[in-house]
């Protein structure tokens, strides 16, 4: 079978290896489709934390089952998307349900080999049914569940103003929960573009640019002085992280979805006074699928919407370094294998 492989930062290479065999509590997946992700840009480029190459990237994905052992209620040929993020099981995070930052975890693509490839082997107890939805659907579900488990983490009521910061995929699907769990988005980003794509998109009507606006003095308009009670940061830019430390409400959470190689700075005593709080959110939890899946079948959310650029497997290699580029406009580019 032929795999794509990241060798080095800013290069890829195709190659064939033997496919894999069926192995006691595994599943054989014959691949689909493969989001491209920020994790995958940012291995390309040599920026991305917890990586080592060569590598096969790629863990946004959908395929269809070939062969499966230990994976009661699933058959060969149904759909299916699986939760790329390994865990031991066994450790305290584990023990408290938290798999999506175990201590040894093994993320798809990034700690081991991905699903850049024609079939990959997974953990049977990975496994997603696809539920009727469609491969495109079922490869864009776990980029939308870090927003959703991103908003879980921020317990996010009904009425509250939430500041999304970044308005990539990531970003995007996090506004769309925030939507969902009712309350009032506000989009933040430094693209003119993607906050267009916000306002038309997904009907976000608040939207500010960062390099053309003053960011405070448009918060305090839209929120009548309140100042957002939740802020999300989606960008794992430093710059954009330690801005907004001074967006945020008296009492407010500040949620970092996006990750960043360098240490966080903050005011101490401006912080302090808000009583606020600051927390990580990594990865998603079954529970978080699970949602996604149901909004999508209850069209609360139309994932395809997102997609904005296509290729076939074998046209990778040429075009990933183009998806880089902000001036083509990618919002999410799908890879199809046929």
């Amino acid at each position: 079978m032929e795999v794509l492989v990241c060798t080095t930062p800013g290069e890829f290479a195709y190659q064939l290896v033997e496919r894999p065999s069926l192995t006691p509590g595994n599943t054989i997946i014959k691949i689909k489709r493969i989001g491209i992700c920020g994790t995958d840009l940012h291995a390309f480029e040599g920026t991305q934390p917890f990586f080592s190459y060569p590598r096969i990237l790629g863990h946004e994905l959908s395929g269809e089952i070939l062969e499966t052992e230990g994976a009661p209620g699933f058959h060969v040929g149904e759909a299916v998307t699986f939760i790329p993020y390994f865990n031991c099981g066994k450790c305290i995070a584990c023990r408290a349900g938290k798999s999506n930052c175990c201590t040894s975890i093994r993320v798809s693509g990034v700690h081991i080999d991905g699903g850049m490839t024609e079939y990959l082997s997974i953990p049977s107890d990975a496994l997603v049914h696809g539920d009727g939805l469609s491969f495109d659907e079922l490869a864009l579900v776990e980029m939308l569940s870090i927003g959703a488990h991103g908003i879980r983490r921020a317990n996010v009521k009904q009425n509250e103003t939430v500041l999304v910061v970044g308005a990539g995929p990531i970003g995007l699907g996090t506004m769309e929960f925030a939507r969902i769990a009712g309350a009032k988005v506000i989009a933040l980003d430094i693209h003119e573009g993607r906050l267009a794509f916000c306002r038309e998109k997904l009907g976000v009507s608040d939207t500010i640019n960062a390099a053309t606006d003053h960011v405070l003095e448009k918060l305090r308009s839209i929120t009548q002085g309140d100042m957002p009670t939740v802020i999300i940061d989606a960008t794992g830019s430093l710059k954009a992280i330690h801005a907004a430390f001074d967006y945020l409400a008296h009492g407010g959470s500040y949620v970092l979805v996006g990750l960043q190689k360098g240490d966080i700075c903050f005011n101490h005593p401006e912080f302090h006074k808000r009583e606020a709080t600051l927390m990580s959110s990594r990865n998603a939890v079954r529970a978080d699928f699970e949602h996604v899946i149901t909004c999508m079948k209850k069209g609360l959310i139309d994932p395809t919407i997102y997609i904005t650029h296509r290729a076939a497997f074998d046209q990778v290699k040429d075009q990933f370094e183009s998806w880089l580029n902000p001036a083509q406009g990618v919002i999410k580019a799908m890879v199809e294998i046929r």
